[in-house]
């Protein structure tokens, strides 16, 4: 669920396609496994969370890092005229699907990366939204660049961000991933960095916004799965990209079954479900940005 960059150009329709994106391991990383089966626990959070936005007819929003449109078809729902974007291909496509099976005509998925929008013009979108997206995306600077770049004087740029070392799931989730995996290259910024307010506040500053026109607010995302925690952590196993790639690591190095262990013990902790279902509470950083 992410997106990546080069100078941007512009053009004169706002509904242009976003760039293809050059291969890059982000693409890679997302495109692995199928976050489509991660997405279909979330779609409840994120109707509400789209409901808090404000959205309604006619207001062109774009959805970055969209996915399969876990908040670009409630979105669209609403009325909106929504351009979805996303860097995994199979995401775009399985977006396409959805939208076509809730006859939603008025939202659209592009293959495009967050640091290089440059199919799209200036100025062009009222709400820009990325809900666990764009952060993932290298080069967070042409990141905030692109996303003020698209937005139209008085419009709103909304983020939703995993925080660096909260105790809730995601968090904790890429966390213990990270100690079975080896180091990242040179140079990598860690998603999660977007999770601290000092590090937002300079990367929109570099793009132009002044720190009084950011705010932020913690904010509460559900994952709401039928089935035991322990299911749910088999499905970030086989589908989820960060921890496919912990556990190939931790098999090399004979640790799957610590791997495993310190997952189950983590979603057994945090799962509030009855009956034998799973339902976990993430926290995150809501980020309003106006333009």
């Amino acid at each position: 669920m992410t997106a990546t960059a080069t100078t941007p150009t512009t053009t004169t329709n706002a509904s242009a396609s976003a760039t293809t994106p050059s291969a890059n391991p982000n693409q890679a990383l997302w495109e692995r496994g199928d976050f489509t089966r991660i997405a279909a626990t979330m779609r409840e959070s994120a109707e509400a969370l789209v409901a808090k936005l404000g959205v309604r007819e006619g207001l062109k929003v774009l959805d970055v890092g969209a996915g399969d449109g876990t908040t670009a078809l409630p979105e669209a729902r609403l009325g909106a005229d929504v351009l979805a974007v996303d860097i995994a291909r199979n995401l775009v496509e399985a977006g396409r699907r959805r939208a076509k099976e809730q006859g939603l005509t008025n939202v659209r998925f592009e293959h495009g990366d967050a640091t290089n929008l440059n199919g799209l013009a200036d100025r062009s979108f009222d709400l820009v939204v990325s809900f666990f997206g764009a952060m993932f995306a290298p080069r967070p600077f042409d990141v905030a660049k692109e996303m003020v770049r698209v937005t139209r004087p008085g419009g709103r740029i909304v983020m939703g961000n995993w925080i660096p070392g909260d105790p809730t799931l995601v968090a904790q989730i890429l966390k213990i991933s990270a100690a079975y995996t080896p180091p990242p290259p040179e140079g990598f910024v860690s998603p999660m960095t977007w999770g601290v307010e000092a590090n937002v506040l300079e990367r929109f500053g570099a793009a132009g916004i002044a720190k009084e026109k950011i705010s932020f607010a913690r904010d509460t995302y559900t994952f709401e799965s039928p089935g035991t925690p322990d299911a749910f952590v088999e499905v970030f196993r086989r589908y989820y990209g960060p921890t496919m790639n912990a556990f190939d690591a931790a098999e090399k190095n004979g640790r799957a079954a610590d791997l495993q262990r310190e997952l189950e013990a983590l979603f057994a902790q945090e799962n509030r479900g009855r009956d034998g279902a799973t339902s976990i509470p993430a926290t995150f950083l809501r980020v309003t940005v106006s333009v």
